[in-house]
């Protein structure tokens, strides 16, 4: 009996263990997704686009619920759900693209699919598989090898996905269905309606432009870049008083410039399909946008490349005429930078900018000559050189990123100027078509 009590208390005791260990992991899931769902829903943009998706749906499953629009369109009205699904994106510009790369690709893979159809059955009942197949084959795999082509990939390889399903579809189901064009034009109506759909919600409630985060997101990058310079003096070339006030957090934003260039690409192309809240529609010069931002990218990596080699040479000794030199240079390139930022938010040519590269550029001269007849001549001396050279090379990058600027506001100028029936001047005239 005793040896029966004991073993019961071990059977208690170890089931309490594993009650107690999985409620601590339940309490500890909920937990985690109590905080991973404040951390999404930071961002009210985010609740929106759930709620204006959630309505979308609701409008195109009308089509089932009332029998006159399920009566026209039978089982076809569920591409209209459909289509509202997989069109809309968070973005304008994205739900713009991918609708009318719906819409335009059911169009030419219905026609071409209904041709298909049409020149098979010329052929007799024995030709006709063959002639399907074969013309199946070729379409698709040209198809196929158009969504290669980078300016393909980059707007058009949904479309092309699409065309490629639709014209199979229509094609093939055209051997055992007589009906193919009703189901090919249904089909297309359903999209259109669904695209329609989509699009106007995305557009008309709350809408999200794509253009207005790749414009501020550009901003963020080259004020990034001024405030890591403006720490940097402060930290390797101030007293130590003022090294302790640096915010090394905010000093090392730039890095996520380093690895932007496929997510601001991919920000441009969507929103070539925006109309835009900005004065030139369709017309707005993101050409310049993406000349800008692989500008400021090479800037970020001078600025890595600097950043390194102060941090693995953390004990340079740098006389104090070179500190005020240094400090003055990076100095000069923050307010330069800054202006650029602030030419770039208001779509303006960076008026003073200049100013400031070219005194950073008469520092850098002035470095270059306390080098040349410094006293001292050796390997003490390297650590200078190396930091004069790695600045003179931002501020090469810096200038660029000036001049990109100065483009995009001569740019805008001008489209500006057009918009409103100015005369654009016979030199500048080709600015505006780049």
């Amino acid at each position: 009996m005793a040896a029966e009590g004991y073993e019961g208390v071990l059977v208690y005791f170890g089931c309490a263990g594993w009650l107690k260990r999985v409620y601590n992991k339940v309490e500890h899931e909920m937990i985690e997704t109590v905080k991973m769902t404040k951390s999404v829903g930071r961002d009210s943009r985010r609740i929106i686009h759930s709620i204006k998706v959630a309505l979308a749906i609701t409008l195109a499953s009308f089509f089932y619920y009332f029998k006159p629009l399920y009566d026209s369109f039978g089982a076809s009205a569920i591409w209209a759900i459909i289509t509202v699904i997989v069109v809309f994106e968070f973005s304008v510009g994205a739900t713009i693209g991918k609708g009318l790369n719906r819409m335009i690709a059911t169009i030419l893979g219905g026609a071409l699919g209904f041709g298909t159809h049409y020149l098979a059955n010329l052929c007799g009942d024995k030709g006709q598989p063959l002639i399907l197949g074969a013309l199946v084959f070729v379409v698709a795999a040209i198809a196929t090898f158009m969504r290669f082509f980078p300016s393909m990939k980059a707007r058009y390889d949904y479309g092309l996905l699409i065309f490629i399903l639709t014209f199979s579809m229509v094609a093939v189901s055209s051997y055992r269905d007589d009906e193919v064009l009703k189901l090919a034009s249904d089909r297309f109506l359903t999209i259109v309606i669904g695209s329609f759909i989509a699009v106007s919600i995305c557009i008309f409630v709350c809408p999200i432009w794509i253009g207005n985060d790749l414009h501020d997101q550009l901003v963020n990058n080259v004020e990034n870049l001024a405030t890591f310079l403006q720490e940097f003096g402060a930290q390797y070339f101030r007293s130590s008083q003022g090294v302790e006030q640096v915010n090394k957090a905010s000093m090392h934003k730039y890095k996520t410039i380093l690895t932007s260039k496929q997510s601001e690409e991919s920000m441009a192309n969507l929103a070539r399909w925006e109309p835009g809240p900005r004065k030139f529609g369709f017309r707005h010069p993101w050409k310049q946008y993406l000349n800008i931002s692989s500008s400021t990218r090479e800037c970020a990596y001078r600025v890595r490349v600097l950043d390194v080699y102060l941090e693995n040479n953390d004990q340079i000794q740098i006389e104090s005429q070179f500190k005020e030199e240094f400090l003055r240079m990076c100095n000069e390139s923050a307010k330069a930078l800054k202006e650029v930022a602030m030419a770039i938010k208001k779509m303006a040519p960076p008026a003073l900018a200049s100013a400031h590269i070219e005194r950073a550029k008469a520092t850098t001269e002035h470095l270059s000559s306390l080098l040349a007849n410094h006293r001292f001549v050796g390997l003490e001396m390297i650590p200078t050189a190396t930091l004069v050279s790695l600045l003179i090379d931002l501020l090469c990058c810096i200038e660029k990123v000036a001049d990109c600027t100065r483009e995009l506001g001569c740019v805008a100028n001008l489209r500006r100027g057009e918009s409103l029936g100015a005369v654009v001047p016979a030199a500048d005239q080709d600015l505006i078509h780049v």
